[in-house]
């Protein structure tokens, strides 16, 4: 446990990626078998401990320090693991720890893997006795499943690939078939033993990748060699299914079947699908949801398209109910066609995936499954046309493919590029902060910003995003002493802060669009906004008004 609470404190406290990846390389390299499985699949987020929920761990807290106290600590630190782990007031600390040595990772992980619910808190107590304040934080992030270190579960992969000199690719195709503490897997990667053969039906294939078009592309880009699609708003998935077994993953390989029920329940074939996951609603939704349009090409004319701030309410579920499937189906929009059956299509042309891709999808439900359709065009200039007036609000840019490109896993310079459109700006004033997380954690570094609306000689400003990056180190500090300087009410762990025409912070702030929302008080939903520039120099009352937010919806501000 010791060598665990050291790398995730090293973790949150190394920026960059690299370090990251050395750090985990030495972890695997220096820690046993089955410790460092356990940690893998405690950083990777596939632990399952079912014996120990937050509200256990405040109710024990309760038992050891008065609850103000615990909730002024609380509402300071602002992470429930962080501050039991600060203040756990054990009276014989020392020679708890010393009479037992603290628990190893893999003790922890296999006793509550055994433990009934109704023993959990007991056996986190003993165990927090017996640790130091590092391990105590380890411990508890562990069991609640919040490690928040900056690593990916990809990022992770690839330093399994560092640590045996093997291609990440391989990773990936493998991981569905393994289990923690995934012994075999280390010992193919340490030259102890053969590849592992995954036995899973279903594998994650990893997926090719493209890079943003940059102006010394545009010469290389005609019909002959590039076909055009457009680049839907939605998110990247593969869908696979092999026999009888039917996975959805996402683009980094994380299986995430179980949020769309509605369908896996379509996928009635046996292959390989990458493409878009959009959400789909019925006519009879439209004239109830004004920003949902009809897309071109199919599916058939009683399906349209909804904005993501819909897919938003899908995502990161681990179940959906009858109303939410009902309300927000979804579909998908193919892109490729990796696997056919048995035969792997990732070695041949994309023309020639592509025509075997529309034959494979005209057998399916067309309510669930689509094409995503090509952009004609004769000339560069005929895309650039397009992609600044695309015809549906759910496209975010053009795809370009060559004609003859392979299904290369990675990001390969060349073969597909994305040309996105140009972010929205829009100046808005800061109006509450709340603390962040990890190295964050002593900072305000959560922003949620407002623009005005009303009367011009009696303005109010109603929020309409929050962003939490696209500053600098420096800038962060700036930002926290400012929240810090012109607070004027608290909530816990957020700040209201001072925003009067006469008296603001105003900060630019990019977006790459826009949907209408019932859920917000301001009618808009932002997508990806974050930091562009703060703009010290801006009197708040010239900062946007939400007439500015309303005109770039799509149909315009009245739908």
């Amino acid at each position: 446990m010791q060598q665990f609470a050291e790398l995730l404190d090293r973790l949150v406290l190394t920026p960059s990626r690299n370090g990251k990846l050395k750090l985990l390389v030495d972890f695997f390299g220096a820690v046993p078998d089955p410790e460092r499985g356990h940690a893998l699949a405690a950083i990777t987020g596939d632990l399952d401990i079912k014996s120990v929920k937050p509200a256990m761990l405040r109710a024990l807290m309760a038992s050891r320090m008065d609850s103000v106290l615990f909730g002024y600590s609380y509402d300071y630190v602002g992470d429930l693991a962080e501050t039991i782990a600060l203040v756990w007031p054990s009276s014989h600390d020392g020679a708890q720890r010393a009479a037992a040595p603290p628990p190893t990772l893999a003790d922890v992980v296999e006793t509550l893997d055994r433990a009934a619910r109704k023993d959990g808190p007991a056996l986190i107590e003993a165990w927090l006795d017996r640790l130091d304040s590092s391990g105590r934080y380890a411990l508890l992030k562990l069991v609640t499943g919040g490690l928040r270190v900056g690593v990916s579960s990809r990022l992770a992969k690839q330093a399994l690939a560092d640590f045996g000199g093997k291609a990440i690719a391989e990773i990936e195709e493998l991981w569905h078939g393994l289990e923690p503490p995934y012994e075999p897997l280390f010992a193919w990667l340490e030259g102890r033993a053969e590849k592992p053969v995954s036995a899973a039906a279903a594998p994650f294939r990893p997926v090719m990748l493209s890079q943003a078009l940059e102006v010394p592309d545009h010469e290389r880009i005609d019909p002959e060699s590039y076909a055009a699609e457009w680049k839907w708003d939605g998110i990247r998935v593969q869908a696979t299914a092999e026999r009888g077994t039917r996975r959805l993953y996402s683009r980094t390989g994380d299986d995430i079947s179980a949020a769309f029920p509605d369908l896996i329940d379509f996928m009635t074939y046996d292959g390989v699908l990458d493409g878009e996951l959009l959400v789909a609603a019925s006519k009879d939704a439209r004239s109830a949801t004004p920003e949902v349009e009809e897309h071109d090409g199919p599916p058939q004319d009683d399906i349209v398209v909804g904005t993501f701030s819909d897919l938003q309410q899908r995502l990161n579920r681990k179940t959906v109910s009858a109303a939410m499937l009902k309300r927000y189906p979804v579909f998908l929009r193919a892109y490729d066609l990796l696997q056919e059956g048995t035969s792997d299509l990732r070695g041949v042309t994309f023309a020639e995936r592509r025509q075997r891709l529309d034959a494979f999808v005209a057998g399916l439900e067309p309510s669930r499954f689509d094409i995503s359709p090509f952009v004609p065009f004769q000339r560069f200039a005929d895309l650039e046309r397009l992609r600044a007036a695309p015809p549906h609000p759910v496209i975010e840019g053009l795809m370009l493919k060559r004609w003859d490109s392979p299904y290369v896993p990675g990001r390969p310079k060349g073969p597909w590029f994305k040309w996105k459109q140009d972010p929205y700006l829009v100046d808005a004033v800061l109006m509450y902060a709340q603390r962040g997380h990890g190295k964050r954690s002593s900072f305000y570094s959560d922003y949620t910003f407002g623009v005005w609306t009303g009367p011009m000689d009696d303005p109010e400003l109603v929020p309409v995003g929050k962003a939490y990056f696209g500053f600098t180190d420096t800038e962060l500090k700036q930002l926290d002493k400012y929240v810090r300087d012109n607070t004027v009410e608290r909530f816990g762990p957020v700040r209201s802060v001072r925003a009067e025409p006469d008296h603001g912070l105003v900060i630019e702030v990019a977006f790459e669009g826009l949907a209408r929302s019932s859920r917000h008080k301001s009618g808009v939903a932002m997508r990806f906004p974050r930091v562009s520039r703060l703009r010290w120099d801006k009197p708040a009352f010239e900062a946007d008004r939400l007439e500015t937010l309303q005109a770039m919806l799509p149909g315009g501000p009245t739908g």
